[in-house]
């Protein structure tokens, strides 16, 4: 400790809070996918402060936040509502668990308020801190309701190629995106499998979507067979695929699938850890864009509007039925956390949901996000942009060598990089995802925020894409 307090001393030369802040978190702060070639020279942008759509760091520069800090802002930053109720309650009650027969009064009524807005049967709520815990909670107690019903093989989980769920331990085996488990042990091979990315861009040369659809449809039919039905717990899927790439399936892939996990006895969990609370234009997506009701949605993120970490797994009445019968007199349901159904954060998702619902968000998101898919479509006249796609407010945009062969620019020449560098130098933060643009904004902006974002991303594409091809 003594050696790295003379270290910051050293380094830092006057006792400015944001200097101070930047050479602590270079010195000590191990971030999650840290590139570590480059950080320990440039070390991280400070961000400071931040009010609706724009953030700004420790050196006075804003910019707007086009990619809602992870995909969660979705109310966008400084929403006094939800600092009060924050505040209020932990004034009032910061915490108590909720083991056993304890809980607390936003707790209880978030539940409710989930359970009303979520389709069909999907009625009760385990609480947990984000999206990992929240799916690695889903599975858990899906391997548990089928030893409950005697069914002790059924224990795989049928996964997609780049599918994006989680960074703890088993909800990294669910994610499908094998670049991030390079160097780091892969657990459960034997449960986990996966089936193919429901990539339109990237389906087999020849094929239209309807074609690929029946292609995504019969590979999944054939790996159920290939494991045998009896042994296959639960197929995962995001609504829409986001750190993959922004991946939107061919029409009624969803539906389909949900149907052939019926004819199986095997649970569909819908992922809406991204997609759900307005990224769509609704609380959900599942039902209400793509036609089906699952057996479990995973939800996190904008359920509080990123101001608290909370995640919620929502199970249907027939789960419920079957985990709800004690094992034994005086048996336990032996799964939880400490912050489950913590009351600032559930205060915090009250407040949220009250907002959507005054504003009317959802409206809101299902008028800006066509203008949002339309504009984005003009990128399609820079040469090194092979692909854009995307559903409301969540979008990706392909950067390819060849547009005619659809051949990616090499990983290590940093395409997508490249242009979010020239756009956070222009005042809009975009996120870089392999040789994708992904923008995921606050539901809140509007169109002028919209046209910005645009330009912008025309300006730097500009900018890069001569040395691109060079290169």
């Amino acid at each position: 400790m003594a050696i790295h307090t003379a270290t910051l001393a050293d380094t830092v030369r006057n006792d400015r809070p944001e200097d101070l802040a930047w050479q602590a978190d270079k010195n000590h702060f191990i971030h999650p996918y840290t590139d570590f070639t480059t950080f320990e020279r440039e070390g991280s942008q400070v961000i400071s402060e931040a009010s609706g759509v724009t953030v700004t760091d420790t050196d006075g520069r804003t910019y707007i936040d086009a990619i809602a800090g992870l995909w969660c802002i979705n109310l966008g930053h400084g929403r006094t509502e939800i600092a009060d109720a924050m505040g209020k309650q932990a004034s009032r009650l910061a915490y108590f668990n909720t083991f056993g027969h304890s809980t607390n009064v936003p707790a209880s009524l978030l539940a409710a308020k989930l359970a009303e807005r979520a389709p069909g049967p999907l009625n009760h709520v385990f609480y947990s801190t984000g999206g990992s815990t929240a799916n690695d909670t889903a599975v858990r107690l899906i391997h548990y309701y089928f030893n409950r019903l005697g069914k002790h093989a059924k224990k795989k989980i049928i996964s997609r190629n780049d599918g994006y769920h989680g960074s703890t331990y088993f909800a990294s085996a669910l994610t499908g995106i094998h670049g991030v488990h390079l160097g780091f042990d892969r657990i459960s091979q034997d449960i986990v499998h996966h089936v193919s990315a429901a990539n339109l861009y990237r389906r087999p040369q020849g094929m239209d979507e309807a074609q690929f659809c029946d292609f995504l449809v019969d590979e999944l039919q054939q790996r159920i067979h290939q494991l045998g039905a009896e042994n296959v717990a639960a197929f995962i899927a995001e609504p829409v695929m986001g750190a993959g790439g922004v991946l939107v399936a061919p029409a009624g892939y969803h539906r389909r699938v949900a149907q052939i996990c019926r004819e199986n006895e095997i649970l569909y969990i819908a992922d809406e850890v991204v997609t759900g609370f307005g990224r769509l234009g609704h609380w959900f997506a599942s039902e209400d864009r793509f036609g089906h009701v699952p057996d479990v949605i995973v939800s996190a993120k904008g359920i509080s509007s990123g101001y608290c970490p909370l995640g919620a797994t929502l199970f249907s009445d027939a789960i419920h039925d079957v985990i709800a019968v004690p094992q034994a007199p005086g048996g336990l349901l032996s799964h939880g956390f400490t912050y489950s159904g913590h009351p600032v954060s559930c205060a915090a998702a009250l407040a949220t949901i009250d907002i959507i619902e005054r504003d009317n968000v959802l409206g809101h998101v299902r008028e800006v996000g066509p203008y949002l898919q339309a504009r984005l479509k003009e990128l399609m006249r820079h040469e090194v942009v092979g692909d854009v796609r995307g559903d409301h407010l969540m979008a990706g945009i392909e950067l390819v060598r060849d547009r005619a062969g659809r051949v990616n620019f090499a990983p290590e020449l940093g395409a997508a990089h490249k242009v979010f560098t020239a756009a956070r130098k222009r005042g809009v933060i975009v996120r870089p995802v392999g040789n994708v643009i992904v923008l995921s904004p606050p539901l809140v902006l509007g169109k002028a925020d919209i046209d910005r974002i645009v330009d912008t991303l025309h300006e730097a594409l500009a900018e890069v894409s001569p040395a691109l091809l060079a290169g």
